[in-house]
């Protein structure tokens, strides 16, 4: 098989659905995974010959390995490997049940350290590939009402940071795309709640929940121009480590720098302070 082939989690929505077409249209080859077996079974209709779905429960760790056995034996290589499923979880952190804490990291970090787990020797032996993380501007920067989502996003962001430094002398890249807000079912139907709610967080975690609310649908980014953008990075000679994209995420990234760079000017003298001589 000479083009590319793409192995993407996530593609029957948002953003891993624009990118999966985005990828067909450009000739290469998508392996992507869906939930639903209906979804799956229309996706091969329609696509036949040009990419593969199949299902998949990201959190089954199982079938991950089963899933990745089946696709080494069909096309005995993975170019570029996109970890996108995943779900946004709103509440404040009183709110939430260790139950949709667990819930949310198994999808949202734990699959992803799995599936990437489970890809790298193949990647290893190929001495080549891209490993694309989507993470979010939630990712660099928390907000209140979101920091669930946000602490498995920081994760991903965590340890991707650091197999970006552990594969790069094996010729293996890894990209961390961190979007800000996109016209997909991310604030809609993708988007799970806390199932307690406190007043006394309603004008933090509360009034989040109403934002997300009020912009679903309306959001700034198209997911079309990202997926154009994923697609550019991957094609690059020495891609960047982090993506951003949108504005939100380029305004919300910066105001996390100049609040990490006032924290540490503000330390340097408390620094030099407790050090003994």
């Amino acid at each position: 098989m000479k083009s590319n082939v793409w192995f993407i989690t996530g593609i029957s929505s948002g953003l891993g659905q624009a990118l999966s077409k985005a990828v067909i249209h450009k000739g290469d080859f998508v392996v992507g995974t869906f939930r639903q077996q209906t979804q799956t079974d229309d996706f091969n209709r329609e696509y036949d010959g040009r990419a593969l779905g199949l299902t998949l429960d990201v959190t089954d760790h199982n079938k991950v390995e089963r899933i990745f056995d089946d696709v080494k034996s069909r096309f005995g290589k993975i170019d570029v490997l996109v970890n996108n499923a995943g779900f946004g979880f709103a509440g404040a952190i009183e709110e939430t049940s260790m139950e949709e804490v667990r819930e949310n990291f198994e999808a949202n970090f734990f699959s992803t350290v799995k599936i990437t787990q489970t890809f790298l020797p193949l990647l290893r032996q190929q001495r080549r590939g891209h490993i694309i993380q989507i993470s979010s501007h939630g990712g660099v920067k928390a907000f209140a009402g979101f920091g669930i989502y946000n602490a498995s996003k920081f994760a991903l962001e965590g340890f991707s940071e650091a197999l970006a430094q552990e594969v790069s002398p094996l010729g293996i890249r890894l990209t961390i795309v961190e979007p800000g807000p996109f016209r997909t079912n991310f604030a809609g139907s993708s988007l799970r709640h806390a199932k307690r709610i406190i007043n006394d967080y309603q004008q933090t975690a509360g009034l989040f929940r109403q934002k997300i609310k009020d912009i679903d649908g309306k959001q700034e980014g198209d997911p079309v121009r990202a997926a154009d953008a994923i697609i550019e990075i991957t094609e690059m000679e020495n891609p960047p480590m982090r993506l951003m994209l949108g504005k939100v995420s380029l305004a919300s990234i910066k105001s996390k720098i100049e609040s990490l760079s006032n924290d540490l000017n503000n330390s340097i003298v408390t620094a030099e302070s407790v050090v003994f001589n």
